[in-house]
């Protein structure tokens, strides 16, 4: 019987092939990116030509993907940006890259969840569902399916509803929860149903079947399977009727029925001949190979063994030659085997004394070298970990210590040199109203003297202020964002600060290096922006913490992939990056800068 698994990707081929079939379409989306008078007709273009290129060509789909999202990002069109993120995904999924896939399909997902769009944020649930299925993570594959289905469940989506039952029942199949499995098949065989969705129907019945002859309940199973083959008979779905031959024929073969079996892998052999679908013929000959060793005709067993490894590519060619060679054997006693029976039966023991001692060998050497790497891979976590716990450990006190630094320095200039420098004015303010000079110039020089130390104790304050705020200490993040907003607004530069959720004040730790870090994107602005206005917005919910910073100002050519952008940004991103946060900045020249920062709960607990 093909596994879920198998069908599934037989299925995607098939698509594939549609979609392929539709060729005069994709050039006529790659004419009309060069035909295209405006940007925004150019993107649409861009989006329409990465969805047809998905099930035809992975790097083509990447290619087409990355040149859109350059367009994307200039127009600011976070949409179309999400469905591009999403058919890259899906491309370096299909590749075999499954952190850049992880990494494509998160980034469309936030998009999608920030602008509402619950049908869309559904689907890509979905992606990364089967991401984690496929990676073999089926706990985290799960929750995403849960959230994919109350997504559907909450749009009235049945469609949706019974896609998501029927791909989440592979999980359970695979933990070897058959009844979960089995519920999840029924529960999408009945939408289909209502749906009158005669497809659906027969993928829902063919994934019943799968599991009851896992489960060895042959005659559920070979109900389940016929009623998919007459479906799709009906809608004359030449590949999916070639699937349906293919698993009665391992059905009936596993059921000890093995006419019936040779009859139904000979006609699956007779569709994907004429499809060239090389893998499913490849499975049928290796199921025939089979069913002629039990029944004795170690002949044809022999042909089509040999059939079945020319069409197969395979890692394991010398245990094929081996298996090979024992076909032969058989075929070669059982001829000779009325004229020399007590010496055939001697070589057949022998000869499975031999299988059974490779057997054993290969199942010893392959535990062996499995239990090796399971070592050998936990010690480098253990490392990598450990590696990990050092590095937050240091860059934890590298900032406790540059934080305690700044408080004494600023303690240090308000209480010393602040001190010092205010005695100074009022010692020089009473000698001044004390004495007459009667030469009006230095009485001028003195003036001079006292404003300039009167200027430099404000100035003293504001960088001891600016080094470690009393409001920060005392009131928390928000208010100490509002005195700042409310100090520099002027009437060439105004601030706008937005707070919103801070019931409750932050850790220490979390509310320092935020302030720290939202202090240095001010700084930034205020001395190389050339802005005119500049908004920040802080809000708490239970996801975590948000922060936007925009500017009107003049911005600056920003490449995420470069790791030297400067002091201050690698800054504001080791400090993020230490919170388990993530920033996006958003920039170019003549179009200002957008900074966005996320932190999650367990940040700020």
């Amino acid at each position: 019987m093909l596994s879920p698994k198998t069908a599934i990707f037989f299925f995607l081929f098939f698509a594939a092939a549609v979609v392929q079939a539709q060729d005069t379409t994709v050039d006529s989306l790659r004419a009309g990116i060069q035909r295209s008078k405006t940007d925004e007709a150019r993107l649409k273009s861009y989006v329409l030509l990465a969805g047809k290129l998905s099930l035809i060509s992975f790097n083509e789909t990447i290619k087409v993907a990355d040149q859109g999202l350059q367009l994307a990002s200039k127009l600011n069109d976070s949409i179309a940006y999400a469905e591009l993120t999403r058919y890259q995904g899906t491309a370096h999924y299909f590749k075999g890259e499954y952190e850049k896939a992880a990494n494509y399909l998160f980034t469309s997902a936030g998009i999608y969840e920030r602008r509402n769009l619950q049908k869309q944020l559904a689907t890509v649930i979905n992606d990364i569902a089967k991401l984690y299925r496929k990676t073999r993570d089926l706990k985290r594959a799960l929750s995403f399916y849960d959230q994919a289905y109350r997504l559907f469940t909450s749009l009235k989506d049945s469609s949706g509803m019974q896609m998501i039952l029927n791909e989440s029942g592979v999980v359970y199949e695979y933990q070897g929860n058959y009844e979960k499995a089995i519920a999840h098949y029924r529960s999408a065989l009945k939408m289909a149903t209502l749906l009158k969705d005669e497809a659906g129907r027969s993928w829902s019945l063919n994934f019943l079947a799968g599991v009851y002859v896992l489960q060895s309940k042959f005659t559920l199973a070979e109900d389940f399977n016929l009623q998919a083959l007459g479906i799709r008979q009906k809608l004359r779905d030449s590949f999916a009727i070639a699937l349906s031959y293919s698993d009665l024929g391992v059905m009936y073969g596993t059921w000890g029925k093995y006419e019936r079996a040779v009859y139904y892998l000979e006609e699956s052999n007779k569709v994907a001949e004429k499809m060239q679908y090389k893998e499913l013929l490849s499975n049928n000959y290796a199921e025939l190979s089979r069913i002629a060793n039990v029944t004795g005709d170690y002949k044809k067993a022999l042909d089509y063994y040999t059939w079945h490894t020319q069409l197969k590519d395979s890692l394991f060619s010398a245990q094929k030659t081996r298996q090979i060679e024992e076909l032969s054997t058989l075929y070669e006693t059982n001829k000779k085997e009325q004229q020399i029976e007590v010496q055939q039966l001697t070589i057949k023991k022998r000869n499975q004394q031999i299988f059974l001692i490779l057997l054993f060998v290969s199942l010893a050497a392959v535990v062996a070298f499995l239990f090796y790497n399971r070592y050998k891979w936990k010690q480098q976590v253990k490392l990598q970990e450990e590696v990990l716990k050092q590095q937050e450990l240091a860059t934890s006190l590298v900032l406790e210590a540059e934080e305690k630094e700044r408080s004494r320095i600023a303690k240090d200039l308000h209480d010393g040199v602040g001190q010092m420098m205010s005695a100074a004015r009022m010692n020089l303010s009473s000698f001044y109203n004390d004495i007459k000079l009667p030469d009006p110039d230095q009485n001028k020089s003195l003036a001079n003297i006292i404003q300039l130390i009167d200027e430099s104790c404000k100035e003293v304050r504001a960088v001891s202020h600016s080094m470690m705020p009393a409001a920060l200490l005392s009131k928390g993040l928000p208010q100490t964002l509002e005195e700042i907003a409310s100090r520099i607004s002027t009437n060439d530069f105004t601030f706008h600060f937005y707070s919103e959720g801070f019931t409750e004040r932050l850790d220490s730790n979390t509310e320092t290096i935020l302030f720290r870090v939202i202090q240095e994107c001010i700084n930034n602005t205020i001395k190389h922006a050339q802005a005119s206005t500049l908004d920040i917005s802080l809000i708490k919910d239970k996801d975590g913490i948000s922060v936007t910073i925009e500017d009107n100002g003049k911005g600056f050519a920003y490449d995420p992939a470069k790791t030297t952008e400067g002091i201050g940004l690698n800054n504001i991103h080791s400090r993020i990056q230490f919170l388990k946060g993530s920033i996006d900045i958003d920039s170019a020249p003549g179009r200002g800068t957008l900074i966005a920062i996320h932190l999650p709960n367990h940040t700020n607990a």
